[in-house]
């Protein structure tokens, strides 16, 4: 696993089109390598913010949509269209404005769906959709994705992996169903730390000074079980996108930061 990188920016604004710009180029390198590219979306403002302006960003017609792949780490497990739903958020600010291939939005099922209110179930056939993708090099049952995205909570869970629930404990499964999360709905699917672990690139995603403590935790040494964010490294690089209200409670000597 690799070893943490910060990139701490003066606002939530300029972290955004910067994370946008970085995502154009690393989606525009994938497909010059091998024709496509997998990312991994993340919900919450932040991860919402960084599609809204990647949107808004020029350079986004330098990515071919037609042949990118789309997954999400979790999803809130409510009705199709539910306004709370990632999906629904992420086609509002970015997906319904670009040309993508409806059979590469791979959006994780909704609670009326063909698995009704069998959380366990819809989290299955998920992994099933992971495992089906994968090709000859790949690992842990999932495609190895080129950047997999994970916003930051105040408690230091990523994805719907929260301190000390079953999900962030799972070594086997790829995708769980979550039941009683701290943080409504109670009800989420979830990509568990095996399936984080086998993207090239892990982007945490933190801004404001509501995720300052939770950045400090996860970046000192804290252990997954207690702060999940700990846990999610990628397999070439693991990188930490905040803004300065958001590392303000970091320990300087850990890390080496640079600052845009």
């Amino acid at each position: 696993m690799s070893v943490p990188q910060l990139v701490v920016h003066r606002d939530k604004e300029l972290m955004a089109e910067a994370a946008a710009a970085r995502l154009i180029t690393r989606i525009v390198d994938a497909q010059a390598a091998r024709g496509s590219a997998s990312v991994v979306l993340t919900g919450g403002r932040n991860g919402n913010g960084l599609l809204a302006a990647l949107r808004a960003a020029p350079a986004r017609d330098a990515i071919d949509w037609g042949r990118l792949d789309l997954w999400w780490g979790d999803e809130r497990f409510l009705p199709e269209g539910d306004p709370e739903r990632n999906v629904t958020q992420a086609r509002e600010a970015l997906l319904d404005s670009v040309p993508l291939d409806p059979a590469r939005v791979h959006a994780m099922p909704a609670s009326d769906g063909p698995y009704g209110s069998d959380v366990e179930a819809a989290a299955a056939a998920y992994a099933a959709q992971l495992a089906a993708a994968v090709v000859p090099g790949d690992h842990h049952g999932v495609p190895t994705f080129d950047v997999l995205m994970l916003g930051v909570g105040p408690d230091t869970h990523v994805a719907s992996l929260f301190p000390e629930l079953p999900a962030v404990r799972e070594t086997e499964r790829t995708v769980v169903g979550v039941h009683g999360a701290p943080k409504p709905p109670p009800v989420r699917i979830s990509l568990t730390l095996p399936a984080i672990r086998a993207a090239k690139e892990v982007w945490l995603l933190a801004a404001g000074a509501d995720k300052a403590k939770a950045a400090a935790i996860a970046l000192s040494g804290a252990g997954e079980i207690q702060a999940p964010a700990a846990g999610a490294r990628g397999q070439a690089r693991t990188l930490w996108l905040l803004d300065a209200a958001a590392a303000s409670e970091l320990p300087r000597e850990l890390y080496p930061r640079t600052s845009a």
